[in-house]
């Protein structure tokens, strides 16, 4: 359990000189909650600033509790981009510890509101969105750091480029289907309804909520009727429940991967890539031409 006590610590080691972050650092020192906002911070910097994330590989971003050490990350840092509400952990340092800039990604971007009238947190399930970020990113960087304000901009611009480009190939390769539904784990993906495709979570917007037997029924029952051949697990979460369902149907799984963070099997790779293996599963799942 992590103690508010321990959020003092790290402001008496900057004090006594005994830095959280690398010797002698050099550029801006950014500090990133979760993978989608590192990457996004990773473009926009490019070798301009070391780009810190406190989410570890591996490690659910829901549930992450913070150390010392990066919670005097937290403190050191001249910009902490994080997405208010979605780590409290992470919320809590800054409101107490954070001494540099801040960027919340939920004020960054427009976020939607799933269909039960609460807040979808997972903005960066659309590429457009992630540019946004990116934009966010260069301005505050360009205040904190004016002598390279046209680097930021350029970097943000291409970053840019980059996801508009993946925003049209998901709205190509979605746009002809045999099947619109979508089977998936738990609420991560509405985003992805931008491109016309109906999303049918087994859990709800936390990993590990459990559905009910009648909600079970019900997409059973969905999957029927629509001849879905996949239902897709996620990585960071447990695939036990999809399985179950899978199993149940005698229908295949896959895994559609919600980026939250990375994974010891994913570390090697980046959003654009992860984002393009999504759209390949999703395509061949919905008979797509």
């Amino acid at each position: 359990m992590f103690h508010p006590g321990l959020l003092a610590l790290p402001l008496l080691l900057v004090a006594g000189g005994c830095s959280a972050l690398a010797e002698e650092p050099e550029g801006v020192q950014v500090t990133t909650a979760f993978y989608p906002l590192q990457y996004a911070a990773q473009r926009v910097t490019g070798d301009l600033a070391a780009v810190e994330n406190l989410t570890a590989p591996g490690t659910e971003p829901h549930d992450l509790e913070l150390t010392i050490r990066e919670t005097a990350m937290v403190a050191e840092s001249e910009l902490v981009i994080h997405q208010e509400g979605f780590q409290p952990a992470v919320d809590e340092a800054i409101a107490q510890n954070a001494t540099g800039e801040v960027v919340d990604a939920a004020e960054a971007v427009n976020l939607r509101r799933a269909e039960n009238g609460a807040i979808d947190p997972h903005f960066w399930q659309d590429p457009l969105r992630m540019a946004d970020l990116g934009d966010a990113i260069a301005d505050q960087l360009s205040e904190i750091d004016p002598d390279h304000s046209a680097d930021y901009a350029t970097n943000a611009a291409a970053l840019r480029v980059d996801l508009e480009s993946l925003d049209a190939a998901y709205a190509d390769g979605l746009a002809d289907c045999e099947r619109s539904t979508v089977v998936v784990s738990h609420d991560a993906f509405g985003y992805l309804t931008k491109y016309a495709i109906i999303l049918a979570p087994v859990a709800g917007v936390s990993p590990d909520a459990e559905p009910t037997p009648a909600a079970l029924a019900a997409l059973q029952q969905l999957i029927a009727d629509e001849g879905i051949t996949t239902v897709f697990s996620e990585t960071l979460a447990s695939p036990r429940l999809t399985e179950t369902l899978a199993n149940d149907l005698g229908i295949g799984t896959d895994i559609l991967d919600p980026l939250e963070g990375l994974t010891e099997s994913t570390d090697g790779e980046d959003y654009l890539t992860l984002m393009r293996a999504n759209l390949a599963v999703l395509e061949e799942a919905n008979g797509c031409r």
